[in-house]
């Protein structure tokens, strides 16, 4: 009785091993796509636009007291979000950001996971003004 169990223990010990591998390079695929769709926004540039959408995701009063050139105002928290994006073509990339970069995040996620390729410009409206004081 105690021969089955070590041999019964030995074969599922060696099929879990033999599939351990499988979950870290799974987290490293996800984590590399995660940094390929971030950049700072002090790098973002008019070039960056050529068949792409720039989304400013803050409230209307954020976006009229100032945003970015050519930026889009479609509010994070609108109830009516992902909506709003349906006018969009899935086929353009689109750069979003917000104030400091957690709405942005959330947004980018979101975006992706409905089929946009979405690049989210860390550090914000208030980073892109730092710079431009500096």
């Amino acid at each position: 009785m105690d021969f089955k169990r070590i041999v019964i223990n030995l074969r599922i010990n060696t099929l879990v091993m033999k599939r351990t591998w499988l979950l870290p390079l799974v987290m490293l695929l996800i984590v590399g796509c995660e940094q390929a769709k971030q950049m700072p926004i002090e790098a973002f540039s008019a070039e960056d636009l050529k068949n792409a959408q720039l989304i400013d995701v803050r409230t209307p009063e954020e976006y009229l007291a100032g945003h970015m050139e050519n930026a889009i105002n479609i509010d994070w928290y609108d109830p009516d979000f992902i909506s709003k994006f349906s006018e969009l073509p899935k086929n353009k990339k689109v750069y979003v950001y917000c104030k400091k970069g957690g709405r942005s995040a959330e947004a980018a996620r979101v975006l992706d996971s409905i089929g946009y390729t979405v690049v989210d410009l860390l550090g914000g409206y208030d980073a892109l003004m730092a710079q431009e004081k500096d």
